[in-house]
C-alpha cells in the first residue's frame, strides 16, 4: 500500500525552488510611506475643511469635525507605529552590544 502512494505522488524534488531575485511585493517601507502620505492628506483635508467653515464657504460643522477626527486618529496611529519601530530598533541595538 505504501508503495502505491509513493508512485502516485511522483518522485520527491531534490531541492526547494528558489525565489526570484527581484521581489516586486511592497515591503514595510512602502507601507510606511503610504501611511505617512495618507496621514498628510487627511491633515490637509481637515485644514481645508476648517478654513472653509471659518470663512463661511461651508456650513457643515459635522463634516468638518469628522475630517478633523479622522486626521487626529490617523496621526495618533502613525505616532504609535513610529514609537514601536524606535523601540524595536533600540532593542536590537542593545542585543548587538
Amino acid at each position: 500500500m505504501v508503495g502505491s502512494i509513493k508512485s502516485l505522488a511522483g518522485p520527491l524534488p531534490l531541492a526547494m525552488p528558489t525565489r526570484c531575485a527581484i521581489d516586486t511585493r511592497p515591503g514595510f517601507v512602502d507601507h510606511l510611506k503610504a501611511t505617512v502620505y495618507k496621514t498628510n492628506d487627511m491633515q490637509f483635508q481637515a485644514k481645508t475643511a476648517m478654513e472653509e467653515l471659518s470663512t463661511g464657504r461651508s456650513g457643515n460643522i459635522h463634516e468638518t469635525l469628522i475630517s478633523m477626527s479622522k486626521a487626529e486618529t490617523s496621526f495618533k496611529m502613525l505616532m504609535q507605529v513610529r514609537n514601536k519601530v524606535l523601540n524595536a530598533y533600540q532593542e536590537i541595538q542593545r542585543i548587538q552590544m
